[in-house]
């Protein structure tokens, strides 16, 4: 007997008959008995007697019951893990996550999978862009989000998003009052930039062009996140890439676009190595989802 002859069996078992069978399973009648008929002919037994219009069950049936029955938890068994690795209520998922992308769009990420998956054991490690690649290639982390990452032939790119500059300072600075700066209003001012070590201080650099000449940049800090905090200290103006500014959460804080035609870019990235898992597709398209509602 084959998987689904079994259930039809069992079916006709529990129900007492034909017609009570094919509603257990949603068929028709006539499906029931031409499975039942293949049944008996794959057992070569008679696994059924109608008396007075009932199915009787033979001693013959009665035992392979017992044994279908027991069989049959390991089947149901296998239906609920099959169900919940498709839809899962309780997994596992590891982040790697740079600085800046941490406080607004990871974090809100997160939060919409978490109505998806209530029971997701989480683990999130914000760390530098390299650092989001060791996690990643050590299977320390399944997925890394990333500001300028480096490139490594392990990883590859889920998806990618691009993002331009935005000066950040406080609401009284002589500054916020223009709706977009430019890098020659930043003349004489204290720029808190990125060190120009780094990709995104590269980026800076190029941004500013000749006018970085005219600019204090004696303040420099790895994460956009840490310059925004600098900067509501009063300690100048920071430069910073809008992926970190998402969501509007600088309190007392004036942001403005800075023209400049350099963009970064934002990476979610995996192991190709390792194939991705139903929950980490979900983290995927839930980031996908709040990057472009507020960017």
């Amino acid at each position: 007997m084959n998987l689904r002859q079994m259930e039809v069996f069992r079916a006709v078992m529990l129900t007492g008959g034909v017609n009570s069978a094919a509603v257990l399973l949603h068929v028709s009648p006539p499906a029931v008995s031409k499975v039942l008929a293949q049944a008996a002919r794959a057992t070569g037994l008679t696994l059924f007697e109608r008396v007075r219009g009932r199915l009787i069950p033979t001693p013959e049936a009665q035992q392979l019951h017992a044994e279908i029955e027991r069989l049959w938890q390991g089947v149901e068994t296998v239906r609920d893990i099959s169900r919940e690795l498709a839809q899962p209520r309780q997994a596992t998922l590891r982040l790697a996550c740079t600085a800046s992308l941490a406080p607004f769009l990871v974090s809100r990420t997160l939060a919409q999978l978490y109505q998806q998956v209530p029971r997701l054991q989480g683990r999130v490690r914000v760390v530098s862009p390299d650092l989001v690649n060791q996690q990643l290639v050590q299977h320390e982390s399944h997925l890394g989000v990333a500001l300028a990452p480096h490139d490594h032939p392990n990883l590859e790119t889920v998806k990618r998003y691009s993002c331009g500059l935005a000066c950040v300072m406080r609401a009284e600075h002589r500054l916020a009052a223009k709706r977009r700066i430019t890098p020659a209003d930043l003349k004489g001012e204290r720029v808190v930039v990125s060190p120009e070590t780094t990709p995104f201080g590269q980026t800076l650099r190029r941004a500013f062009g000749a006018a970085a000449a005219d600019m204090h940049m004696d303040l420099d800090c790895i994460s956009s996140t840490t310059a925004c905090w600098f900067a509501q200290a009063g300690i100048g103006v920071a430069v910073v890439d809008q992926a970190s500014i998402a969501g509007g959460q600088l309190a007392g804080l004036a942001v403005r676009p800075f023209q400049s035609a350099e963009k970064l870019e934002v990476q979610l990235l995996r192991n190709r190595y390792r194939p991705m898992s139903v929950t980490e597709r979900a983290f995927a398209e839930a980031f996908d989802q709040v990057w472009k509602a507020v960017m």
